[in-house]
Order: C-alpha cells, then structure tokens, then sequence
C-alpha cells in the first residue's frame, strides 16, 4: 500500500501530467487532423514518442530492480478492430480524445464534463443490461520485459539523447517553436506516467468510472477522485498560462455531442480493452500488439470520418 509520500508524489505527478497536457494540446483527434489538413505528423509521433519513453523506463527499472508487475495483454481480434473504429468515432464526435477532453476542461469549456458521464452510462449500461465480448487475456509476460539487455540499453541512450535535445532546444535556448510544444509535453506526460506506474501503479481518470460501474465502491476511491480533480486541476493552470482558459457557453448541441462521444468511446473502450491513454501509455509501451492495433485502427476512423463529412458537406 503507498505511504503518505507516494500519495503526495503521485498527486503532483498528476497535476503536472494535466499541465502538460493542455500544454501540448495532446489529444488524438488534433495529431491526426494535423496529418490529414497539414500533412505534419508532430503531435502524432509525439504521443507515439510518449510511449516510447514510458515502455524504455519500465524496460530500465525491470531490468535493474528484476520482477515488475504489469497490466496484462489482450488477444488481437475482431473486437480490437471494432473497438478501435467506435473509439475513433466517439472521439470524433465528441471533437477530443480522452487526453483532449482534459484539455478542454482546462479551457473552460465545461460542456466537456458530459464526455466521462457518456462513458460511465455505457459502463452501467453494458455492465447490468448489454454485456459487452471481452478478448481473452493473455497469460505470457509482456514482450517489453523479454527484451534483451543490448536492446534496452541500446534505446535507453538514444531516448536519453532524444530528452537532453528536447530539453536543450525547449528551455535553455528558449525555442518555443511549435514543433517542439508536443514533444516536450508528451515528455513530461510521460515522466509522471512512469512514475505514477512504478509507485502506485496504472492510472487512467477514466478507470475509476468503469470500476465503479462494475463494481460499485472500489477501493482507493477518493484517492482516485482526488487525482482526477488533480488533473482537471493541472489542465487548468495549463490553460490560465497559455490564455486558453475562458468561459465557454454551454449549449444543448454541445451536451449531447459529449454524452454521444464518450457513450461510443466507452463501447469502443470496453470491446479493445482500454481507453487511448491507457492503450498510449500502457498497452503500446508493453509492445501488446492489440494496443497498438487498436490505436492504429482508432487514427484511421478519425481520419477516415473527417474526409467523409468533408468531401459530404
């Protein structure tokens, strides 16, 4: 169980991971229409970059400290693909991922407060009424932690050279190039995530919604409340430094996209498993390969959908 210093450790990593988050503007949705409207691919390899950090971390301690306990992998099939397409719809729909509805927390727009309440009625939906195909887990050990030592050293010094760059060029030369806003936020993101997994292990603000769908009062779950707030808390401070934090008007529309994008995405969430930060910032650093299936499958609905209703409207 966490002392009172892993509690405190893991608050302000959680707070920062918010700041960071709404500093980056680090949300699905906006890295692939960055790809499809720009033809850049800065945000999106930034997350994919996040997970690369966490997965060499893990990699690191397992291979100094030895045994490491990790969220277990899911076979790939069919409901990885649908999984992938209703998360891909829902977030469009909803016009962020669950990474980009933190971000728009944090700027006022509270109409994104439905977007969890959709995805806990799905949770309470399928849990008593509409059960849900679930994959079947796997037993074996993550690839991650089969990787030989070379390899693990060898990625170590490269993603070391990469944050010593990122921290050089964000910081000390103070270039606040937008190339390099993602990429020093999915630093950061990653950093806290790394250390909230290691201390006090997995942690996605959308878990505590399933669990107690499912299961009504879980444990640590004011702990757990108080990290969402943290992190709400965080995008906040986010928004107010970057002057995104204003008051937006909530209207009917808005209510009802957010419900109906995070109902979809917790549809989606429930068939992978996972949400796309879990899938980010666990799955894909564990080399699972349904995480980076489905969040592959997840990228191309957004873009897909959005040349849709482009080429419709």
């Amino acid at each position: 169980m966490p002392t009172a210093g892993l509690y405190l450790l893991s608050i302000v990593c959680v707070g920062v991971m918010g700041f960071a988050i709404q500093y980056g503007a680090t949300c699905t949705v906006a890295a692939v229409d960055e790809v499809v409207t720009a033809r850049k691919f800065n945000r999106l390899s930034a997350m994919i970059e996040a997970a690369l950090w966490v997965g060499c971390g893990v990699a690191v301690y397992h291979l100094i400290f030895g045994q490491l306990y990790m969220p277990r992998g899911y076979d790939v099939g069919g409901a990885t693909i649908a999984g992938g397409v209703l998360l891909g719809l829902g977030a469009y729909i909803n016009r962020a991922c669950v990474f980009g509805a933190i971000a728009k927390l944090g700027s006022g727009d509270w109409a994104y407060l439905f977007t969890p309440l959709g995805y806990f009625l799905a949770c309470v939906l399928t849990a008593r009424f509409v059960p849900l195909p679930s994959p079947h887990p796997l037993a074996v050990t993550p690839l991650l932690l089969r990787l030989p030592a070379w390899a693990i050293v060898g990625a170590a010094l490269i993603l070391g050279y990469r944050v010593l760059r990122l921290t050089v060029a964000g910081f000390v030369k103070g270039r606040r190039h937008e190339h390099y806003r993602p990429h020093t936020a999915t630093l950061l993101i990653g950093v806290t995530f790394l250390v909230l997994l290691l201390t006090s292990g997995a942690w996605t603000y959308m878990d505590i919604l399933t669990d107690v769908a499912r299961h009504g009062m879980v444990p640590n779950a004011v702990f757990r409340s108080v990290l969402f707030v943290m992190l709400i808390a965080g995008a906040m401070l986010g928004g107010w430094q970057t002057g995104r934090l204003k008051w937006a008007e909530i209207s009917v529309v808005s209510i009802v996209r957010c419900l109906a994008g995070g109902f979809i995405m917790s549809l989606g969430c429930q068939l992978i498993p996972g949400q796309n930060d879990g899938l980010i910032l666990i799955g894909m650093p564990l080399l699972w390969a349904y995480a980076w299936i489905a969040f592959a499958t997840m990228c191309v609905t957004i873009a897909a959908t959005k040349m849709i209703v482009a080429r419709v409207g």
